[in-house]
């Protein structure tokens, strides 16, 4: 069986509307983003486990999550955009940096 290409994108922008820094408030004494970062490094199946971010608060605590913060998120793309926009510019930057194609991403 050929194993496939396939990378995590987590969104997590400082601008949150209604919880502000809601990515890295504390929830049972851990921030939030550590679960989605934890269960995606989990996966036997997800190659990079990537987070798109226009806030260094919350890239730090996904570095030491064990996340990879590869690029700064675009300003354009830091504003209440389409998801789909977000995980697009993820995907192009990997294949780009790696000149390798990606099969999923999730």
């Amino acid at each position: 069986m050929i194993k496939k290409n396939i990378i995590g994108v987590i969104h997590a922008r400082g601008g949150s509307v209604r919880i502000p820094m809601k990515n890295i408030k504390l929830l049972n004494g851990k921030p939030l983003i550590s679960y989605m970062i934890n269960a995606a490094l989990g996966s036997d199946y997800i190659r990079r486990v990537i987070v798109s971010t226009d806030n260094l608060d919350i890239k730090n605590v996904a570095l030491d999550c064990g996340a990879e913060v590869p690029f700064d998120r675009p300003k354009h793309l830091s504003t209440d955009c389409p998801s789909e926009l977000v995980t697009k510019h993820a995907l192009e930057f990997v294949e780009a940096e790696e000149q390798k194609i990606v099969d999923i991403v999730v």
